[in-house]
C-alpha cells in the first residue's frame, strides 16, 4: 500500500494479521549447468576478401533477384508525362504495395512490384487498383501493367496523391517499385513524413500542391511537365506545366522539402 515499502527490509501483513517478509530470489549460476548450443550449425564465415565473391542467383528464381543501382538523372526536365494514378482519400504504404501473400517476393523487386497501388481508390473510376492505359485507351487494367507499358515505350509517369499520401509503416518497397517500374515524382496534397524520405531515397521527387485544391485541377488524360528541374534549390517551388486533352493547359507551383542533400540523392539517383 506504500509506494516507500522496501522488500528488502520491509514486512507485509497476511490475511491472518501475521507479519512476514518476502523471500528475494537465489542468485543465478554465474554459468548455466548445460552449456549453451554453439549456433553455429549454419553459420559460415565470410571471407577475408569479399570482393571476389561471385553472387549467383538461379535466373528462375521466385524468390531472390539481384539489384543494380539507379541511373543517376540525365539533366533533363521531364515532359509530356502520363498520370499513372490519381488516387483518392487515404492511400498507405499497404495500398501502394501490399504485403500479406506478396511477401514471398520481398527479395524479387520485380516479382514484388506487380503490385503496385494495389489497394488504393482511383480517384477517377473510384475503382480500385485499376486505371486507364491513356496512351492506347484500354480501361480496367491493373497499375502495374500500365506503368510497364508507359516505361517499355520510353514515357516516365507521375502518380497524384490525396492528404497524408504514404501513411503507415516505412514499406521500402512502396518507393521502390515506383522508381523500378520508371515513375519520376509523386505530385500530393501532403505527405506521410517517412515515406516521403523514402521516396527521395530512390531518386524521385516527391512534391506537393502549393494549394491543396490543385489537386482537382488534375484530369485522366492530362500530361504533366516538370521543368527548370536544373534549377532546383531547397525552398524552391518548382514549375509544373499540365497539358489538357483538350488543347489548353495550366501552369502549377508545387512545394518540395528537398534539403540540399537530398537533393544530390535525386542527381545521383
Amino acid at each position: 500500500g506504500k509506494l516507500s515499502f522496501n522488500p528488502l527490509t520491509d514486512s507485509l501483513t497476511d490475511a491472518d494479521g501475521k507479519s512476514f517478509k518476502l523471500t528475494p530470489p537465489k542468485p543465478a549460476p554465474e554459468v548455466p549447468e548445460q552449456p549453451f548450443a554453439s549456433g553455429r550449425t549454419a553459420y559460415i564465415a565470410p571471407p577475408a576478401n569479399g570482393g571476389q565473391v561471385e553472387i549467383r542467383v538461379a535466373p528462375d528464381s521466385q524468390r531472390l533477384q539481384i539489384m543494380t543501382p539507379w541511373p543517376a538523372w540525365d539533366g533533363c526536365d521531364f515532359l509530356d508525362m502520363p498520370v499513372l494514378m490519381k488516387t483518392r482519400g487515404k492511400t498507405t504504404t499497404d495500398h501502394i504495395s501490399p504485403a500479406g501473400p506478396w511477401l514471398r517476393f520481398r527479395g524479387h523487386l520485380d516479382k514484388f512490384s506487380d503490385n503496385l497501388l494495389m489497394g488504393a481508390t482511383n480517384a477517377f473510376t473510384q475503382e480500385t487498383g485499376s486505371g486507364k492505359n491513356v496512351l492506347t485507351g484500354e480501361t480496367g487494367q491493373t497499375i502495374s501493367s500500365l506503368a510497364r507499358d508507359y516505361q517499355a515505350k520510353g514515357s516516365k509517369w507521375v502518380i497524384v496523391g490525396d492528404d497524408n499520401y504514404g501513411e503507415g509503416s516505412s514499406r521500402e518497397h512502396a518507393a521502390l517499385s515506383p522508381r523500378l517500374l520508371g515513375g519520376a515524382a509523386v505530385i500530393a496534397r501532403s505527405f506521410a513524413r517517412i515515406h516521403e524520405s523514402n521516396l527521395k531515397k530512390q531518386g524521385l521527387l516527391a512534391l506537393t500542391f502549393q494549394s491543396p485544391d490543385d489537386y482537382d485541377k488534375i484530369r485522366e488524360d492530362d500530361r504533366i511537365g516538370l521543368v527548370g528541374l536544373v534549377r532546383m534549390a531547397p525552398g524552391k517551388p518548382v514549375t509544373c506545366i499540365i497539358s489538357h486533352a483538350d488543347g489548353t493547359s495550366e501552369t502549377l507551383a508545387l512545394q518540395h522539402s528537398f534539403s540540399a542533400l537530398q537533393l544530390e540523392w535525386f542527381q545521383r539517383g
